[in-house]
């Protein structure tokens, strides 16, 4: 597929989209930003909450493609999930489909399957296959937006890259995180795969750089061209130093979710 030349970044105001507004430039693209709150030095940026469809609407007109990454990110009541996750996605890919966007890359997440037991020892990777198991309302809401991708798939043919990210940040901050780190510079190199591969219908699959100590399958990134270059492994001995290693009789360290299995962080409203 020939690259998108116009982007609509959505959640661009957040950790994630900040990095992407500096990586993925680079790659040739225009992006045309969205949030619920205004971006300083951005003063284009459209600020509007996705369940305004009028105001979604116009934000999706004329563009080439979407990177959704807008939402709450952590753990929240569910009526509040329902609307910024649930709903405020429904919107996005209606007015998608209405003004004849051809792709959307969803970012899903590792909490979509977050009460999947973690690989020891030799365990085989986490397939993208394996059944979904969400570990909070936001875990649920990313299960829901891969089914709704699937079905503006099918119904409408909407192409859609549901991406499970794991953590993305400029160096990984926990143990867990040494297995599912997304550097910045992958993560744009991910996305712009999902964004030019040819024919993805609906692809989901894991958010991830080369980590030593990967806990997923990555063959569905790569075969979209996806070529990651980093590892996690150099902050391996300070992290381990500091933290220990990951005790499996630990609830938290059991499960692929982490600590929202057990204690998930809440959403600051």
């Amino acid at each position: 597929m020939p690259a998108p030349r116009t982007l609509l970044l959505t959640g661009a105001a957040g950790g994630l989209g900040t990095l992407m507004r500096e990586l993925l430039p680079d790659y040739g693209y225009t992006l045309r930003l969205l949030d619920l709150r205004p971006i300083e030095g951005e003063p284009d940026a459209i600020v509007a909450d996705l369940a305004d469809k009028d105001a979604v609407r116009e934000a999706v007109r004329g563009v080439d493609a979407i990177i959704h990454l807008a939402g709450i990110s952590l753990e929240a009541p569910f009526e509040n999930i329902l609307r910024a996750n649930i709903e405020g996605t429904y919107n996005l890919y209606e007015a998608a489909h209405q003004e004849g966007v051809r792709r959307v890359v969803f970012a899903s997440s590792n909490h979509a399957v977050g009460f999947t037991p973690r690989p020891q020892g030799e365990d085989p990777l986490i397939p993208i296959d394996t059944p979904r198991r969400p570990d909070t309302f936001y875990g649920l809401s990313k299960s829901f937006g891969e089914d709704l991708a699937q079905f503006y798939w099918d119904k409408h043919g909407l192409e859609t890259v549901s991406v499970r990210i794991g953590s993305c940040f400029a160096e990984p901050t926990s143990v867990r995180m040494l297995s599912i780190w997304m550097s910045p510079a992958d993560g744009a190199r991910l996305f712009h795969a999902a964004l030019t591969a040819e024919h993805v219908g609906h692809t989901v699959v894991y958010g991830s750089s080369a980590n030593t100590r990967l806990w997923w399958d990555l063959t569905t990134a790569r075969a979209l061209g996806y070529t990651p270059q980093d590892d996690s492994e150099p902050y391996a001995e300070k992290l381990i130093a500091e933290q220990g290693e990951l005790d499996p009789e630990n609830v938290a360290h059991a499960y692929l979710g982490g600590h929202f299995v057990s204690d998930p962080p809440i959403w600051p409203y």
